[in-house]
């Protein structure tokens, strides 16, 4: 099962749900308050394997793809593939990282970008930010990328950390979900994806709001992790030979 949160990318959208129904993914679109145009995009692509769940105003990126994990765990199924609705990612990749959640399947499987010239600087350096702090959090490289919207999710484990642990709700879910479940001791796969930024592509990243949340996100990891730090370090050291 696929889960695409979705706001505002009618074009792009379209793409998306082609490549993982082409891949044999049914498909869950949550849209996340999006404005009719795009609205009446979703409408038309629902049914044939695609369901779209519809939220009545904006409450952010991971608002809507817990909501989309909850629905899929009712209907029966036991992993989630999250994936962007704005077509950066290159879904290519899908066979590489279906065929590891079939191999590893108590693991998220991570993408983790690999950039062609189009991508910004400043997207770039800023990433390489989160990176420190994450492998502060974990005290580990474990996790090669924790940003990428392109993922593979063991859905008990999530849900059950959803269900009892704080989680942002918006830019800030994808990173603190994945430190979150490394620190419940779930296995973290890190594999390739070719990402691109597109000249017309759409970006919902508002630099005051986000950059807040994110910085106070990686205030409550810190702290989280400090407590934890023992039993980090005990299993870096078991992690070695």
């Amino acid at each position: 099962m696929a889960v695409v949160p979705v706001y505002n990318h009618p074009r792009a959208i379209g793409g998306v749900v082609a490549a993982l129904r082409a891949a044999g993914l049914p498909c869950i679109l949550v849209d996340d308050g999006s404005d009719a145009d795009c609205a009446a995009v979703l409408d038309r692509l629902a049914g044939d394997g695609v369901e779209v769940l519809s939220h009545d105003r904006n409450r952010g990126k991971g608002a809507a793809v817990a909501s989309g994990f909850r629905r899929a765990a009712q209907r029966g199924y036991t992993h989630v593939l999250q994936l962007d609705a704005d077509g950066q990612h290159d879904t290519a990749a899908l066979p590489t990282l279906l065929a590891a959640a079939h191999a590893n399947p108590g693991a998220v499987i991570a993408g983790y970008p690999v950039y062609d010239d189009s991508v910004p600087a400043i997207r770039l350096y800023g990433r390489y930010l989160t990176h420190i702090w994450v492998w502060i959090h974990t005290l580990s490289l474990r996790i090669r990328d924790s940003m990428c919207g392109f993922r593979i999710y063991p859905l008990r484990p999530t849900l059950a950390l959803l269900a009892h642990a704080h989680v942002g709700r918006r830019m800030d879910f994808d990173t603190e979900i994945l430190v979150r479940l490394d620190w419940a001791g779930v296995p973290v796969v890190n594999l390739p994806v070719r990402v691109r930024y597109p000249q017309d592509g759409v970006s919902h990243y508002r630099m005051g709001r986000d950059n807040l949340l994110l910085t106070l996100m990686h205030l409550r990891l810190f702290l989280g992790m400090l407590p934890r730090a023992p039993q980090l370090l005990r299993r870096l050291f078991r992690g070695r030979p």
